[in-house]
């Protein structure tokens, strides 16, 4: 029986000892077995500091941004037989596929956002710098720079793929290294998946590793600079937060445990509503998809007591549908749960809820399979219940069957519905089905604060929506109180976990330095060739351009008001413009004063500059009169190289000044200025 490998110290080498042995949920096959027994788990988080660490802060956001990109696109090309071998953990095509495509994805997705949303440099800005006294000489800026330690990523059985993928794609983005610990019972889907990573030779050395089985003493070597990433139930997180290490170290610690999620229908979403099929269809594809062992799945049916028969039998009617069996035939719509061993304990959770809940469909052990023997795989039907009194519970609001299993809790009011949601005591994902926006903004404005991500389905998004139980890289990914506290993906957000935020107080020279982005009151070079004649490698930051003066006359408002159609009464009307408690009478266009603005600065002649992609934070400071003289300043603020594309994203500082050096207004001019390399080609 082939035994798991770990990579380790730049290396594969395998545990001590026989290990144990891992069985296929399908037909309790042994695949493989499983033991990290002889790893020196202080060595391996060393070497992620010192090796891979110190590798990966060699590089900028954009080219870490390009090294998930290729990952991605080895990984798209490898993941036939990742498929085959899914198929052993009980995953149905479709299962598979959110599992292996949906983490391809999350890391093309953070590829993109990194060369989108991040400097192509080594340090992020959060935020604007803030002006800290009278005169400018002294401001802050809040940056962002990597953890000087490891990522220790210890994941759940359900998806060995996405599971690691989207806690590994924000990691190296950051720039830290991480140590992915999957859960034993699926670990060998994730072990090829990281062969396959380490075979593509994109990552650099110590960046990723790879522990298959327990992580031994590890977390007695943690230090204040290491994260650790969970995902698994909420005592196991509990147990992780109260290590010795952990809290005298204050090791960050993001948990995403389990959760009873609750999906609401609205009282309007009656039977023969599209919001009321919407509502089935969900509720069914969340009970069957991974047969039910989702984090996200819905485990309790929130539903106007009215509908509740209608809605029972629906439900049932549906589930009637399902085909249970063989996950490799295509005629079977739901697998097997990961193991026997999780299949008795879905049942003994059945078990405990039926102490408050009828159970209205499934929990039986002679129904039909196809192409599959009961007796070797870990197979159960999905089971439905239903609790009369709800508010009066305690058992559905607590016990989590993890697995094809939902209950049906009815109610009167919406304040009904809002407590039943919220005596999940947190949530990861809610979700609320309606067509009246009354009613949604009634039960998200209740439910929010209990719940980390919310779906309001309805027949105008229902053809896009990805559905209640689909984390996406944009969102965050967690939840408050018994989901773990804890924040995941969200974008930039999800990179923002693995790095230190430090506000940094100086001068605006100083600061600008450091985060490679000029800040007012920082020196200026002025040179008597214009900034536009530079291509990207010879502009600098802080060039700038201080523009002659131009008045702004009465004919220029009224050709502009007459070529434009802009005839708003402020700019025309002196008796209505002067009532105007901002005005003295007629003013110019705001748009009159960017247009005049670019007309001053642009240097006309074909040159490097390639392109104006738009305006930032436009803003009119105060109002500009007839018979007042425009200038402006522009200074190069900051560049963002777009790797191997020859041309650079270049932000200007652009600062609009009457006769009196007053602003009346600033923003930022976005160019794309090519490359020298490409301005050759272009000019020739």
């Amino acid at each position: 029986m082939n035994k798991l490998e770990h990579y380790v110290l730049g290396q594969w080498q395998s545990g001590t000892g026989d290990g144990k042995p891992l069985l296929s949920a399908v037909n309790g096959a042994a695949i493989a077995s499983i033991t990290s027994e002889g790893l020196n788990f202080g060595d391996v988080l060393g070497y992620a500091r010192d090796v891979g660490g110190k590798a990966l802060r060699k590089y900028t956001f954009h080219e870490r941004a390009l090294m998930l990109k290729a990952v991605a696109q080895h990984l798209n090309e490898k993941k036939a037989d990742l498929y085959t071998l899914s198929t052993e953990t009980g995953a149905t095509r479709k299962d598979s596929w959110i599992d292996i495509d949906g983490g391809i994805a999350t890391m093309f997705v953070y590829s993109s956002k990194g060369r989108r949303e991040m400097p192509n440099s080594t340090v992020y800005l959060d935020g604007a710098p803030e002006m800290l006294s009278r005169n400018g000489t002294f401001v802050g800026q809040h940056v962002c720079t990597p953890l000087l330690g490891a990522a220790v990523h210890i994941n759940a059985y359900n998806f060995p793929c996405w599971g690691m993928l989207e806690k590994l794609a924000p990691t190296i983005l950051a720039g830290v290294p991480a140590i992915v610990k999957p859960a034993s019972s699926t670990a060998y889907l994730t072990e090829a998946v990281v062969k396959e990573i380490i075979a593509a030779g994109i990552l650099p050395d110590g960046a990723l590793q790879l522990i298959c089985g327990g992580v031994g003493d590890m977390f007695n070597h943690l230090g204040a600079q290491d994260v650790i990433a969970f995902t698994g139930s909420k005592n196991t997180a509990e147990k992780l937060q109260q290590h010795p290490q952990v809290i005298a170290e204050s090791v960050r610690f993001t948990a995403e445990t389990d959760s009873l999620n609750a999906s609401i229908l609205g009282p309007d979403a009656k039977p023969g509503t599209p919001e009321f099929d919407l509502f089935i269809k969900e509720v069914v594809t969340e009970m069957v998809s991974k047969a039910g062992q989702k984090c996200t799945a819905i485990r309790r049916i929130i539903a106007p007591g009215a509908l509740a028969t209608d809605l029972v039998r629906a439900l049932s009617d549906e589930l009637g549908k399902i085909r249970v069996g063989n996950p490799g035939s295509k005629e079977v719509d739901m697998g097997a749960l990961a193991s026997q061993g999780q299949r008795k304990e879905v049942r003994e959770r059945v078990q405990e809820l039926g102490l408050e809940a009828e159970v209205v469909y499934g929990n039986r052990d002679d129904f039909e399979l196809t192409d599959a023997d009961m007796a070797k795989g870990a197979f159960f039907m999905p089971t439905l219940l239903h609790c009369q009194k709800p508010l009066n519970a305690t058992r559905v609001h607590s016990v989590e069957a993890f697995g094809p299993v939902s209950t049906v809790l009815p109610y009167d009011t919406l304040d009904e519905a809002i407590e039943l949601a919220r005596l999940g005591n947190g949530s990861l994902a809610g979700s609320i089905v309606t067509n009246d926006n009354d009613v949604a903004r009634e039960l998200v404005l209740g439910c929010a604060a209990w719940h980390g991500r919310m779906l309001i389905l309805n027949r105008h998004c229902a053809g896009e929506s990805t559905g209640h139980g689909s984390p996406l890289p944009h969102m965050v990914h967690g939840g408050p109180g018994r989901a773990g506290g804890g924040e995941e993906l969200g974008g930039i957000r999800g990179v923002l976990h693995y790095m230190q935020r430090t506000a940094l107080q100086g001068s605006p020279q100083t600061l600008s330095a450091i985060g490679h982005r000029w800040i007012r009151g920082a020196d200026v070079k002025e040179e008597k060739r214009h900034p536009f004649r530079k291509t990207f490698e010879e502009l600098q930051i802080g060039d700038t351009v201080h523009t002659d003066a131009r008045e702004v006359t009465l004919d220029d408002v009224n050709h502009f008001a007459e070529f434009t159609g802009d005839h708003f009464y402020a700019h025309m009307d002196e008796k209505s413009a002067a009532k105007n408690p901002f005005f003295d009478g007629r003013v110019a266009h705001g748009y009159l004063i960017v247009s005049f603005a670019a007309g001053l600065f642009v240097d006309p002649d074909f040159g490097p500059v390639l392109a104006n992609s738009g305006l930032d934070s436009l803003r009119f400071a105060q109002p500009v009169n007839i018979g007042d003289s425009l200038k402006v300043r522009l200074t190069c603020k900051q560049k963002t190289l777009r790797i191997d594309s020859g041309y650079g994203e270049v932000r200007w500082d652009t600062e609009v000044t009457n006769q009196d050096d007053e602003i009346v207004a600033a923003y930022d001019v976005l160019t794309m200025v090519a490359t020298q390399e490409e301005w050759d080609k272009v000019k020739s």
